[in-house]
């Protein structure tokens, strides 16, 4: 197991390169990045195109979350230094099939809203399952929450109440007087044996860097107020920027270092009813945002602060998930901070745990811009 998701991981991240390869030089000169078309930059692209490349991927990432495969299940050559992109074996014919059969569909059926995806019928399985299996109906029911959160008719409190208990759980007024704090604490990636070290800097209202220095070279997210970059080892050219939905996906992200204003940032707001998460009771708030995006959020019924956010952007084959969940609350100058947290999306999940946090401290602005890759020797 540990050895797939470490291939999995490389894979995808030396597709990734290729896309970097023409963002980061869109982002050149402190411009907003141009979005790149798919069958600009990929050869022997037939069926997705049209579509900004880091849409592009993210629908690769679903592709391999919907089937559980790896880049080079149908990529010759993928995970090595030699991957040839541009071949055609069977199982990448059979994906274009696969996504001709699923628009059509949508378009004959759901008028061509985006109701039937990969996942519908596949479930992390290559074949899709033809009988349903006896132990599935009278085993333990598994919750998978929907995408988009139905409204609560009855028994629930309103938005407001639930944003104000959150709130006033994480400090109420002393939330303003927390403007900028660096962290330091580790990460370990999901199949990864190593815990690595990790430094995060964070700057109101909606500045925020994460580093995790791997051994292979720094992974790294950042987000100067406007723009959201990518860092990540082993991959062609390494950085590249978010663009679209995932880029206010990386502004949410940003925005959460100091919730405070979190209602703001998002309109159309619902309640959902009542789950769990991880045997919490949890109350489910959703809303939608700029460029498709939607982010749910589980608030502890009992101490009102969040548990988990789920965040979902817009891909051509369905949307893409990210998803946080918080942890071990501590106060930091009189604000609950979470010490862990795990950040999972379709190209890996890593677990973080601060040690360290120093509150309203001068911070280089170069730290939230583009990031620089760092080379290690080989222990």
């Amino acid at each position: 197991m540990t050895s797939f998701f470490r291939y999995r991981r490389w894979s995808l991240a030396i597709a990734a390169g290729i896309v970097a390869w023409v963002t980061s030089v869109a982002a050149a000169g402190g411009q907003a990045p141009q979005p790149q078309m798919s069958d600009q930059l990929f050869k022997n692209v037939q069926i997705l195109k049209g579509i900004p490349v880091d849409e592009f991927m993210g629908t690769m990432g679903l592709f391999s979350a919907a089937l559980t495969v790896c880049c080079g299940d149908c990529h010759t050559g993928a995970g090595t230094s030699n991957p040839k992109w541009e071949d055609d074996p069977p199982k990448k014919r059979t994906a274009r099939r696969m996504i001709q059969m699923v628009a059509a569909i949508n378009k004959d059926n759901f008028n061509g809203r985006q109701v039937v995806t990969c996942w519908t019928c596949h479930r992390g399985s290559e074949r899709p399952m033809a009988t349903p299996p006896l132990d599935k109906m009278y085993g333990e029911p598994t919750i998978e929450p929907p995408d988009i959160v139905v409204s609560a008719t009855s028994g629930e409190p309103t938005v407001d109440q639930i944003f104000d208990k959150y709130t006033q759980a994480l400090g109420g007024a002393r939330l303003a007087t927390l403007t900028s704090y660096v962290a330091k604490g580790t990460a370990m990636p999901y199949g990864d044996v190593d815990v690595y070290q990790t430094e995060i800097y964070a700057k109101a209202p909606n500045q925020l860097a994460t580093f995790v220095h791997q051994q292979e070279g720094d992974m790294a997210r950042t987000f100067d107020g406007r723009q959201g970059y990518f860092l990540l080892p082993l991959t062609v050219v390494e950085e590249y920027p978010w663009t679209g939905g995932a880029n206010e996906g990386a502004k949410l992200d940003a925005e959460m270092a100091f919730p405070g204003r979190i209602k703001d940032f998002l309109t159309n707001w619902r309640v959902g009813f009542s789950t769990t998460v991880n045997g919490t009771e949890v109350r489910v708030v959703q809303g939608t945002g700029a460029s498709g995006l939607i982010g749910t959020f589980y608030f502890d019924k009992e101490s009102g602060l969040l548990v988990r956010m789920v965040r979902y952007t817009n891909s051509a084959m369905g949307r893409v998930p990210t998803q946080i969940d918080f942890s071990d609350y501590r106060a930091v100058a009189g604000v609950m901070m979470p010490f862990k947290w795990s950040y999972a999306w379709l190209s890996g999940r890593e677990e973080f745990a601060l040690t360290d946090v120093q509150p309203n401290v001068t911070i280089d602005p170069a730290k939230f811009g583009r990031p620089v890759a760092v080379v290690r020797p080989p222990r």
